[in-house]
């Protein structure tokens, strides 16, 4: 499928969950991520999910980091499509932009080079580890700035689809995807 029927598509399965199943399905992921052979690492990138776009709620994977005392980064649009990264604590201020996505309002700037996992939000994604993301290459770019060996981990709230038809060059593919039934490696 094209990009644009695949985000059709995977916003309309959203839109169908009920919180309860969200929820739920959110708190599966989390406990998957204990899979991952990511835990020796330090520092995590984090998005923070939009309750309102039905997103995988992130705040489970933010307790279980803060738990295993790691260092989590977050994402701040800036100017020209580019995000900036803060270093989110207890005593971080968040703020919805104007796309409604939480942000800290202010906080100690973190490099992309130095971050070791990056969680990637996502709509889709393929059994070759290509995602679906809402379109703005804000991931793509991001990623493209970090250390060829961070790993990039999707959340996602459904299966692979067998085929992404227009893949760009610019497309970063991931490492692993979690999903609440399983992990899947790329």
């Amino acid at each position: 499928m094209l990009k644009k029927e695949l985000r059709l598509e995977y916003l309309r399965l959203r839109n169908q969950l009920t919180e309860e199943r969200l929820k739920e399905a959110s708190w599966r992921i989390a406990q998957n991520c204990l899979l991952l052979p990511l835990w020796d690492k330090a520092l995590f990138h984090l998005y923070l999910s939009v309750v309102e776009k039905r997103e995988v709620d992130t705040s489970f994977l933010i307790a279980l980091l803060r738990e295993k005392g790691k260092n989590i980064a977050v994402p701040k649009m800036g100017p020209k499509g580019g995000l900036t990264h803060l270093l989110l604590t207890e005593n971080t201020r968040l703020s919805p932009n104007s796309w409604g996505i939480p942000e800290p309002v202010e906080g100690i700037a973190v490099q992309p080079e130095t971050i070791d996992v990056v969680f990637v939000p996502l709509l889709a994604f393929d059994k070759k580890g290509n995602r679906v993301g809402y379109g703005g290459g804000y991931y793509d770019r991001f990623l493209q700035m970090c250390r060829e060996d961070v790993l990039a981990v999707g959340l996602s709230l459904f299966g692979p689809v067998p085929e992404i038809a227009d893949l760009h060059p610019g497309d970063e593919p991931l490492s692993y995807v979690v999903g609440p039934d399983r992990v899947y490696a790329f």
